[in-house]
């Protein structure tokens, strides 16, 4: 079948961890291919004992550079240590490369990246874009696997602002895309504050044909008037 990888983005606290070892468990029951490897792209991830526990990436960007030791040497703020170790870590391609090779070592292998959340890093510098065309190189064939918080479905500002994000990843990325909904077993029947939610915009907004740019714009003047109530 060939190398193959996802890439998985999405905002910060979206679930993106939890998501790449379902997967990998996955994969692991109901696969005849290779165990799947999970890799760490996130350098601003906490290494806690526990966290180890539960996240054992077969490959961690943390091993070549961290945004706690960058910050404490060079001073920078979380923001900039992350980009810097990005950075970093696109400088260093060969390190990622021979990690893949020593993990795998095959022509039938799945790898599943854990990457940062921050939009930066796929906007306004093309760190992750870089990784991804090096991945090609290596003739990984990579799909981009988009998760965000089940909550942003609640309220259609925040269902914009999620699907804005997941666009502005697809266009930067340049590959195969989908979008998943995580959280979702939290996820009550009603929004915050025990109000019911917006007809048509249950389950991800599925607005019928005809005038959906309408019923978005009353849903946006409806949840203005409500937050001036408040």
């Amino acid at each position: 079948m060939g190398r193959q990888a996802m890439m998985v983005v999405g905002p910060a606290g979206s679930g993106k961890s939890t998501f790449c070892f379902t997967m990998q468990n996955h994969m692991l029951a109901n696969s005849q291919r290779l165990p799947p490897k999970v890799i760490n792209l996130d350098p601003g991830q906490e290494r806690t004992e526990e966290a180890e526990g539960k996240f054992p990436f077969d490959l961690d960007v943390r091993d070549l550079v961290g945004v706690a030791d960058v910050m404490e040497e060079l001073e920078f703020g979380p923001n900039g240590a992350l980009v810097f170790c990005m950075e970093h870590l696109v400088e260093n391609l060969h390190w990622l490369e021979d990690g893949l090779d020593e993990i795998g070592g095959s022509e039938d292998e799945y790898f599943i990246f854990d990457c940062p959340g921050q939009i930066e890093l796929y906007t306004h510098i093309p760190v992750l874009s870089t990784v991804l065309r090096k991945l090609q190189s290596m003739n990984i064939t990579v799909c981009v696997v988009h998760v965000i918080d089940a909550l942003f479905i609640d309220d259609t500002s925040k269902f914009i602002s999620g699907a804005l994000l997941s666009l502005t990843s697809m266009m930067q990325l340049h590959a195969p895309a989908i979008n998943v909904i995580t959280k979702c077993d939290i996820k009550k029947d009603t929004n915050l504050g025990g109000r019911e939610r917006r007809p048509g915009f249950r389950a991800g907004f599925k607005l019928p044909p005809g005038a959906p740019a309408t019923q978005v714009l009353d849903a946006l003047a409806e949840e203005e008037a409500r937050a001036e109530r408040l």
